[in-house]
């Protein structure tokens, strides 16, 4: 049986080299974007009050979604009005 010596060079190589698989492989699979905010999330991203978003939601201004007693906003609507565009 033939022994290998294993310096710590070559210990260095291989992190570095497992580290950079490691990077693109958490680059290359994020996290897809969730398609359904709450209405926590929402405030948060317009920075407004629980008063004001349903000031919105009453008035027509923003879109959603009611499932049991809990609101849901699309994201695509959310970009939409923080780029300026109507939803």
């Amino acid at each position: 049986m033939a022994v290998e010596m294993i310096t710590k060079e070559d210990l260095l190589e291989f992190e570095n080299r497992l580290l950079e698989t490691l990077k693109k492989m958490m680059g290359q699979h994020t996290d897809p974007q969730k398609k359904w905010l709450r209405s926590a999330q929402v405030r948060k991203m317009l920075n407004i009050s629980p008063n004001t978003l349903t000031s919105m939601r009453v008035n027509g201004i923003i879109k959603y979604t009611r499932l049991g007693g809990i609101m849901y906003y699309n994201h695509d609507d959310i970009n939409k009005m923080l780029a300026g565009n109507p939803v």
